[in-house]
C-alpha cells in the first residue's frame, strides 16, 4: 500500500504560488510576498507576510547585514528541510517592519501555478 504525501494546507490552484523544491509541499501565496531583496546564507531570498506547512524552532538572536534581530529558523513541515528563517523581533526601530514576517531562501523553494 502507498501513501500519498498530505499537507497541512493546500493553497488554491488559482494562484501563484511557492513550493517546496524537495518535496513540492506549498509554502506561500504570492499575494504573501512582500520583498525579492533579501539575502539568506545561501543566497537569494523572499520576505513572506505569511506561510503554510512550515514548522518554526525556538528564537535566537543573530546579527544579521541589517542588525541584531531575534529570529527562529523555519522548515517544510513536510521534509524537514531548513528553509529560512522567522523574525521574531528586531532591535533597531527601522527594522520593526519584519516582525513577525518569513524568509525563505530561493534556494529552497520552486513556482507552482499559473506562472505562465
Amino acid at each position: 500500500m502507498t501513501r500519498s504525501k498530505t499537507f497541512q494546507a493546500y493553497l488554491p490552484n488559482c494562484h501563484r504560488t511557492y513550493s517546496c523544491i524537495h518535496c513540492r509541499a506549498h509554502l506561500a501565496n504570492h499575494d504573501e510576498l512582500i520583498s525579492k531583496s533579501f539575502q539568506g546564507s545561501q543566497g537569494r531570498a523572499y520576505l513572506f507576510n505569511s506561510v503554510v506547512n512550515v514548522g518554526c524552532g525556538p528564537a535566537e538572536e543573530r546579527v544579521l547585514l541589517t542588525g541584531l534581530h531575534a529570529v527562529a529558523d523555519i522548515y517544510c513541515e513536510n521534509c524537514k528541510t531548513t528553509l529560512g528563517w522567522k523574525y521574531e523581533h528586531a532591535f533597531e526601530s527601522s527594522q520593526k517592519y519584519k516582525e513577525g514576517k518569513f524568509i525563505i531562501e530561493l534556494a529552497h523553494m520552486i513556482k507552482d501555478n499559473g506562472w505562465d
